[in-house]
């Protein structure tokens, strides 16, 4: 699935935006975008953007797309006046697209929890400007849940970006129909995804059944099986959410994993990383998790596990992100 900033995503149909696009076309400056969309209305704003990034792209200048809507962002953002709160999430919203297509998915996220922390000021809105607002973010959201395979979370923005998206078509066809399109297309992907992950998790269950049975029966090769298959669930069911149940399968899996590996292995760490995110993600274990992953720094720096490391630190540090707790705000305004 593409991003919002798929060309085919929203149409541009405004007279302003016609105009303003010409205006800017390739080669015009970042101040002179920053002056020319100071007054502009918001369609205008989104649209520019989005086609000047759009063409960024195709000339391989992502990099500088990037960096041009992190100044854009700055800018607007030292304003800090409420009467541009739109236009600051319009930039964001646009910003999180672009890092999305850069593979940038954990900084398109907080991107995006910036932005609908801005929408939180008042949840009241049906106009048109915050309805197409909170229909892309949802669904970008909803596109980086399902790259992580987080299937729940993904399908329920979706839908909720598909109903936005409904009502706005029919306020405005030529604009917002092909957009309908488009979620509708992907949400359909997602639930088929959702299902087949459904589906894997039985097959793991059954593995694990499986294999638990040849261990109690004195095969030793079947506990290295066994672990991977606990493991297998484990991840599974952390990206389903059910992160209690998660939690069950790495403890499970760690506890076999000593018996044929006494020594602290690379596959321990792993492991133990795993079970260190769902301890934060559930409730009432987020401290047990943090120990845990600080614990695990050392057990990486001595093992010379620099991936893992790595892991470790961006882990413990989106878990210090408060700006992230917002997503939770807006999951439990969406009915499932």
């Amino acid at each position: 699935m593409k991003s919002t900033l798929d060309p085919l995503f929203l149409t541009v149909s405004n007279s302003h935006s016609l105009n303003q696009l010409e205006a800017f076309k390739a080669g015009s400056s970042i101040i002179a975008i920053r002056h020319g969309l100071a007054y502009a209305p918001l369609s205008t704003i989104i649209d520019t953007m989005r086609v000047i990034t759009q063409q960024m792209i195709g000339d391989n200048n992502i990099s500088k797309a990037i960096a041009n809507l992190q100044w854009l962002d700055t800018m607007f953002t030292r304003h800090d006046n409420d009467s541009i709160v739109d236009e600051r999430v319009a930039i964001k919203q646009t910003l999180a697209a672009t890092l999305i297509e850069d593979d940038k998915i954990e900084q398109a996220m907080v991107v995006i929890a910036e932005a609908l922390n801005l929408l939180i000021q008042n949840t009241r809105r049906k106009d048109e400007d915050f309805m197409c607002l909170l229909s892309l973010l949802l669904f970008d959201l909803a596109l980086i849940h399902c790259q992580k395979k987080e299937f729940k979370q993904a399908e329920r923005e979706i839908l909720k970006s598909l109903k936005l998206l409904e009502k706005l078509s029919k306020l405005k066809p030529q604009r917002y129909s092909s957009a309908q399109l488009s979620v509708l297309n992907a949400s359909t992907s997602i639930y088929r995804s959702r299902v087949d992950q459904a589906n894997l998790l039985a097959n793991y269950q059954v593995e694990t059944s499986i294999h638990l049975a040849e261990v109690n029966s004195g095969i030793i090769e079947a506990t290295a099986r066994l672990v991977t298959s606990l493991q297998n669930e484990g991840d599974t069911l952390t990206q389903m959410n059910r992160y209690r149940e998660a939690i069950h399968f790495y403890t499970r899996a760690l506890k076999y994993l000593t018996r044929i590996e006494p020594d602290f292995s690379l596959q321990q760490l792993k492991l133990s990383i795993s079970l260190g995110e769902a301890l934060i993600q559930a409730k009432n274990t987020r401290d047990k998790g943090v120990h845990l992953l600080n614990t695990m720094l050392h057990k990486a720096t001595k093992l010379d596990a620099a991936e893992e490391h790595k892991r470790i630190v961006e882990v413990l540090l989106n878990a210090r992100n408060n700006s992230l707790d917002i997503l939770n705000f807006w999951h439990k305004m969406f009915p499932k």
